[in-house]
């Protein structure tokens, strides 16, 4: 493997810096990364590794353009399939309207190799700034965002390092609060049901932070249940069904989001449950999905719409504070709803 070379992250990388990393011309290099000339595979791969190690990404804006940044922000999200990154965006949107810059998304999929081939082509056409959610990346896509020259600003978590600048909650926070509250009101056997485990590492903190507090009252979770798919209501109804036939004496069921939670809720008010009586339900994200059940879900709101305009100001740089390498953390509010004993 290519060992990148020290290079100041101010200055823009050059085909120089990579034909000095990977030993060949500048020429070989430009055939190699335009798909272009007769270049042996050896040569490709090693021009290939050098830039991708080095976090280069060509420049698609031609001629006496190529040296201008062009008014557009890149947005990197996981998915649009739910409820969660459309408000995000949102917050994005009425945040940029006036500075004349424009938001541009991709959708990665809770792909790490997806991730990277979208930063890769956002990067080429030399964005304003990125904004891109989770702390997670491939060590390509941390060289990409770290070599980019402009305001780079990772959304939705601050439980990591962040490349340049964060703005987030602290998810294994919220996991542990909302264990606490469980516990306090005297549920003791508690499963999990959680989706897009380990892909998506939002959830995963949750939960650790949520079984931390669960071993400090000496406690662990008395099952679990995980499957790998987009969030939805039949694959809640699904996972509480078969927690539920495989562990009966849950008394509370803590599941990953609110579109499975919801998913949880209907299976049991459906079944004749006690909720919250003999079983406890809590979700996470606090989407409007929840106003229109029989009864309202406990969750946390993950301050989705704040992060978007938060992200934003730092990108329009209309934030007050410190330029670059500003961590900032908002507080999700606990709603015990009507699935938590008082």
């Amino acid at each position: 493997m290519t060992k990148a070379p020290v290079v100041d992250p101010r200055r823009t990388l050059t085909l120089r810096d990579v034909s000095e990393a990977s030993g060949v011309s500048e020429m070989t290099v430009s055939r190699v990364l335009r798909n272009r000339g007769d270049v042996s595979d050896s040569t490709r791969e090693r021009v290939l590794e050098a830039a991708r190690a080095l976090g280069y990404v060509p420049n698609k804006i031609a001629g006496a353009l190529a040296s201008q940044r062009v008014n557009l922000v890149g947005v990197v999200i996981p998915s649009l399939s739910n409820m969660v990154f459309p408000e995000v965006l949102a917050g994005v949107s009425d945040t940029l309207e006036d500075t004349g810059l424009q938001p541009v998304v991709g959708v990665t999929n809770y792909s790490p190799e997806r991730e990277e081939s979208v930063i890769y082509e956002m990067l080429s056409w030399r964005p304003s700034g990125m904004i891109v959610a989770g702390l997670e990346h491939t060590d390509a896509s941390r060289a990409m965002l770290a070599q980019a020259g402009i305001p780079i600003v990772e959304i939705m978590d601050i439980d990591g390092e962040a490349v340049d600048s964060a703005v987030g909650i602290s998810h294994r926070r919220a996991g542990r609060q909302m264990a606490e509250a469980i516990i306090a009101a005297g549920y003791r056997r508690i499963a999990f049901c959680g989706t897009m485990m380990p892909y998506d590492h939002r959830a995963r903190k949750r939960l650790e932070g949520f079984e931390e507090a669960l071993a400090k009252a000496g406690l662990s979770l008395a099952d679990r249940e995980y499957y790998s798919g987009g969030s939805a209501l039949l694959k809640g109804r699904e996972m509480t069904e078969a927690v539920l036939k495989r562990t009966p004496d849950v008394d509370f069921l803590y599941y990953s989001n609110d579109m499975i939670g919801a998913g949880g809720l209907l299976w049991c008010l459906e079944k004749g449950i006690d909720v919250p009586g003999k079983i406890g339900l809590a979700g996470f994200n606090g989407v409007e999905l929840l106003d229109g059940l029989p009864r309202r879900l406990a969750t946390m709101d993950a301050c989705r719409l704040e992060i978007g305009r938060r992200a934003a100001e730092i990108i329009a740089g209309k934030h007050e504070g410190v330029i670059g390498g500003e961590v900032i953390e908002l507080t999700p509010t606990l709603q015990k709803g009507d699935t938590i004993r008082s």
